[in-house]
């Protein structure tokens, strides 16, 4: 059988896998997608070998390909992780997603590129600090009374913060990464997230997220929940089109995040290529078609 690497990280790995033995809150998101991928891997001729992405290159020979998968720690240390992915398609791996997309898609500011295609993002301020001055700025820009201010290389909604007029943070405050500003959207809490799942540039499945009751995060390490979304052919046209604008081939796999503005378009809230949860629960021909599109890429 092919083997086929799926690079997961201490906090993700079961202890018995070599894992800190402390799990994140949403490592069973990492379990859901291993029970997933095995047998339809399986069914394809492929092993799935699940592999902390930070172990000695050694550890990886034999691996024809590998999947990003829950490297959910990479934001901490992108260096090391990007250096890791040169080093594995240095030594005849096939990484997906490839180095450079990642690389690219690392720092959200790959937004900008989006919108300067023709994607439709969100309202974004970007800013190498920010101050409660700055946060006050950033609602008079937007005329908005409440704010979220996100990491600029971040993932799953750590460190993200929601600021409102009349609960400033002190004046000594200050965000401590590279940051990206946009206005809270009530759309969020309303109609909730739209997360469209590509494989091979096919769309798999969609789903709509939604946070807590009292909260804004749709993340399950915050109580976000998710439910089966059947798209409209504008809504899947609208994922699509972002797929396409990607200044890539297409991605091995994509997750598309959007979110309804006021007058009924979708925005592009992120484009999800590195290392996405990609809900096997809600798409279940997902493992299948991830398996046929690796055979295909390594055949």
């Amino acid at each position: 059988m092919t083997k086929i690497g799926f690079l997961a990280c201490e906090t993700t790995l079961p202890e018995a896998l070599g894992g800190s033995g402390e799990r994140r809150g949403d490592a069973f998101e990492h379990d859901l997608m291993i029970a997933a991928f095995e047998p339809a891997f399986a069914a394809q001729g492929l092993d799935l070998c699940v592999i902390d992405w930070e172990a000695p290159i050694e550890a990886f020979e034999g691996i024809a390909l590998v999947l990003l998968g829950s490297s959910w720690n990479y934001q901490d240390k992108p260096e090391a992780f990007l250096g890791k992915l040169d080093a594995l398609a240095a030594n005849g791996i096939k990484v997906c997603n490839p180095p450079d997309l990642v690389r690219w898609n690392a720092t959200k500011t790959y937004l900008r590129d989006l919108g300067d295609k023709g994607a439709r993002t969100i309202p974004t301020l970007w800013r190498k600090a920010v101050t409660a001055e700055g946060a006050l700025e950033a609602m008079e820009v937007f005329d908005t009374d409440r704010i979220v201010v996100k990491r600029q290389i971040g993932a799953g909604a750590l460190g993200q913060e929601l600021i409102s007029k009349g609960s400033l943070p002190d004046a000594n405050w200050n965000f401590a990464h590279a940051a990206m500003l946009q206005p809270f959207l009530p759309a969020i809490a309303e109609e909730g997230e739209l997360s469209f799942v590509f494989i091979d540039g096919e769309l798999s499945h969609v789903l709509r997220k939604l946070p807590a009751k009292g909260d804004y995060r749709i993340q399950s390490l915050y109580g976000g929940s998710e439910e089966v979304h059947q798209p409209t052919a504008a809504e899947a046209g609208a994922a699509a089109a972002i797929v396409a604008a990607l200044p890539f081939s297409t991605p091995l796999y994509a997750r598309i995040d959007m979110l309804r503005a006021e007058d009924g378009a979708l925005m592009v809230m992120e484009a999800e290529l590195i290392e996405p949860y990609l809900y096997p629960e809600q798409g279940p021909e997902l493992g299948p078609r991830l398996a046929q599109a690796i055979a295909k890429r390594i055949s």
